[in-house]
């Protein structure tokens, strides 16, 4: 190929990128301090390490609610200058972020009057119910009296979520500020949807000094004196309502957070570095964790996809299902209870089609943006019926299935309707709109679907792990239906589903490249490139076994598996980039669902090694805490992975990847019709010699598990059972 081209080529694409990629999320600069965030129901936090908001380029900081802004600065200044960080740590279950900064030198008049390292400054911040609370606790360590003013310059914009991530609008509402009193000041928008905002900011004790966007206290204190300042930040809050006490409304937090993991199975092993890494993610999922009507709903991720996201949701309740069943129940109930009920084209939805994303900001609200309710993915609603099978098997909760199976009907008649317009068996998609997503699978950058030229893939597109979502999903609507006496639809399910599967080998099997293609396009033809989709259709089962191994095998070769994982997009593909977000990166939660898949068709060694792999990667990254996603370089020895710059963490589908692979490792099954625990040619990576399972629950029966691992083989003792429950292995497919 010439080089002019390659010049036209690489043209092309980056007009594409602008064209296509409207709801792109910009990196326009290196952070200049470490982020940290903390999450309550549907407010969350964005800080620097020092405990600052907008004082350092490069990061979304701020306070939000429901999509907006409340407050974009909050940065402590000690006589004009910044204070010097000693350390930041978020405390293990992510209740709260504490900061430890000192003084620099401090002068006057040229003097020093105040030298460096003598103050101590802890900021403790949390967020509760609305609102952040922040201590402020200060300690002369010198031998002089210390003499200062230590300010809060504050500010905000009530910008919606898309403008922080970089959408331009031409107008905007109207904001103002007030002071209340000597310790209160109000920030107030009035928005072009109507609506008002307001950011309460309540400072205890009253300043000395009070603007609509600064607080100073002038402090002397005393060799060794002590002294608190507090201040909180609420949403939307009436102008007449306190807050709790600091120190009351910290402990309260606790106990709930507390109170929300009673039920989950505990997990130990002999490897502490793992048990670091289950630790963060558990935590992560708490905080994610949202208290909605429905039950509690898992947050996609922080800062971009703090909402409910259908697929993000379904898919990290299919990994917790096994440790944490309650979290499928609310994700059911909430997307039964927004499913689609009208065709609406500029939210894509369709009578039956599950909810993709929900957001409440101005923007939405104003459908300057599509997506105040969404039903652009073509995933989300066979994965709706996917889940609601494995719930009901896993649980044997015949009166949720009930209750979802008109839902469930719903969902199924999008499928064979207008999920396959032009009913060649196969569900596809195409936007309805320009606004809205132009892919519309998990992979859903604008460049994530092409063809072996590097062509991109056009008209309606049928994905490969679509239709082994559909498969799976009817299999076990047609065990559902059984289980309700319907025996005709179970039968018809079930031929529909074998239909299916021969319909997919004959499409989509590429026998040159030992895959399958990655989508079919509008003219149905196989997009011929190598992606780690193949590997999640292993997870659905609809690959033929003879296939099966060939699959897995060119998944954990040298262009897919890097040694950090299973690259999106393997090496030497026309559009694979390691530095990318769909085409060639590392996804946690894509490897989990693979190794999933792996451990079905029984190649239990591939299974070890994504598990090594995900498990070492988790060691270098900060906190032990698995991103979104990171890049796909190859491992080179001595060195870490490499990380995507504006990946989401915590992330809810990355925080539950551990559990997901020690389920595949451990080849967990659950019968609840019969109380049995099965579990299917278990195989420990060599970085386990122990696991031990608590509470391990079935039903209201339960059992404590220990296993051991002797070499390629796993022993296994159970430690105790409570009610009537059976516990096994089984050594055949």
């Amino acid at each position: 190929m010439s080089a002019e081209a390659v010049t036209q080529i690489t043209t092309l694409r980056i007009l594409e990128t602008v064209a296509e990629s409207p709801f792109y999320i910009p990196m326009t600069g290196p952070a200049a301090r470490p982020r940290r965030s903390l999450k309550h129901d549907d407010t969350f936090i964005v800080l620097d390490s020092h405990g600052d908001i907008g004082a350092s380029a490069g990061g979304p900081d701020g306070l939000f609610n429901a999509d907006t802004r409340y407050l974009a600065r909050l940065e402590l200044v000690l006589d004009e200058v910044q204070p010097l960080l000693l350390g930041s740590n978020l405390r293990d279950d992510n209740s709260s972020l504490t900061v430890d900064l000192t003084n620099p030198d401090v002068y006057r008049q040229g003097r020093i009057v105040l030298q460096k390292d003598m103050l101590h400054i802890v900021r403790t911040i949390f967020l509760w119910r609305g609102a952040a609370y922040q201590r402020i606790g200060v300690q002369n360590h010198s031998e002089d009296k210390a003499s200062f003013d230590l300010t809060l310059l504050f500010g905000n914009d009530f910008a919606d979520l898309f403008e922080v991530r970089g959408e331009r609008r031409p107008r905007r509402g109207i904001a103002s500020g007030k002071l209340l009193g000597p310790s209160e000041v109000v920030l107030e928008y009035t928005g072009l949807d109507g609506n008002s905002r307001t950011t309460a900011l309540q400072f205890d004790p009253r300043p000395t000094r009070l603007a609509a966007n600064a607080a100073t206290y002038h402090l002397d204190l005393a060799p060794r004196q002590t002294h608190s300042l507090f201040v909180v930040v609420s949403c939307n809050k009436p102008a007449t309502s306190k807050q709790a006490p600091f120190f009351r409304g910290l402990l309260a937090h606790r106990r709930e957070m507390r109170a929300q993991t009673k039920g989950v199975v505990s997990i130990e092993t002999s490897n502490n570095i793992f048990n670091e890494v289950l630790c963060r993610s558990m935590a992560d999922l708490n905080i994610l964790m949202t208290d909605t009507p429905e039950g509690r709903y898992p947050y996609a991720g922080i800062p971009w996809y703090s909402t409910t996201f259908g697929r993000d949701g379904i898919i990290t309740a299919l990994q917790m299902l096994w440790i944490d069943p309650r979290v499928a129940r609310g994700v059911l109930k909430r997307l039964a209870l927004y499913q689609a009920k009208v065709v609406d084209p500029l939210a894509d939805a369709a009578p039956g089609k599950i909810l993709h994303e929900m957001r409440g900001g101005e923007m939405a609200a104003l459908r300057e943006v599509p997506f105040a309710q969404y039903y652009g993915s073509v995933d989300a609603t066979p994965l709706f019926v996917l889940l609601a099978g494995l719930y009901v098997e896993r649980t044997g909760d015949d009166e949720m299935l009930a209750e979802l199976w008109p839902a469930i009907e719903a969902a199924l008649a999008w499928v064979d309707g207008a999920g396959d317009p032009d009913r060649d068996g196969f569900v596809e998609y195409q936007r309805a709109t320009e606004q809205g997503l132009a892919n519309q699978g998990w992979k859903d950058s604008y460049d994530a679907i092409f063809h072996a030229d590097g062509r991109l893939a056009e008209g309606y597109i049928a994905l490969a792990e679509v239709q082994g979502y559909v498969f799976a999903g009817k299999r076990l609507a047609a065990r559902c239906a059984r289980r309700m006496g319907l025996w005709e639809r179970a039968r018809q399910l079930e031929a529909e589903a074998a239909q299916l599967a021969e319909q997919f080998e004959s499409a989509f099997w590429c026998d040159e490249l030992s895959t399958y293609a990655l989508a079919l396009d509008g003219a149905k033809q196989p997009c011929r490139v190598r992606t780690s989709n193949a590997g999640q259709l292993l997870f659905t089962g609809i690959v033929r076994e003879d296939r099966a191994q060939r699959v897995a095998a060119s998944l954990m070769q040298p262009n897919f598996f890097t040694g950090w994982g299973i690259r999106t997009v393997a090496r030497g593909e026309a559009r694979y980039n390691p530095m990318s977000y769909h085409d060639g990166s590392i996804w946690p939660h894509d490897n989990a669902l693979i190794a999933l898949g792996l451990a079905r068709y029984g190649f239990k060694h591939s299974v070890e090694q994504v598990f090594k792999a995900l498990f070492d990667a988790a060691t270098y990254m900060d906190l032990r805490r698995l991103p979104e996603l990171f890049c796909g370089f190859r491992r080179e020895k001595g060195r870490g992975p490499t990380l995507y710059p504006v990946a989401c963490a915590p992330q809810a589908w990355a925080s539950a990847t551990p559990f997901t692979l020690l389920e595949a490792a451990l080849g967990l099954e659950f019968d609840a019709d019969h109380g049995e625990i099965r579990l299917r040619n278990p195989r420990l990576p060599a970085f386990l010699n122990e696991v031990v399972l608590r509470d391990l629950k079935l039903g209201t029966s339960s059992a404590d598990l220990r296993l051991r691992r002797h070499g390629d083989e796993v022993s296994l003792e159970v430690i105790k059972t409570r009610g009537k429950i059976q516990v096994s292995i089984a050594l055949s497919r």
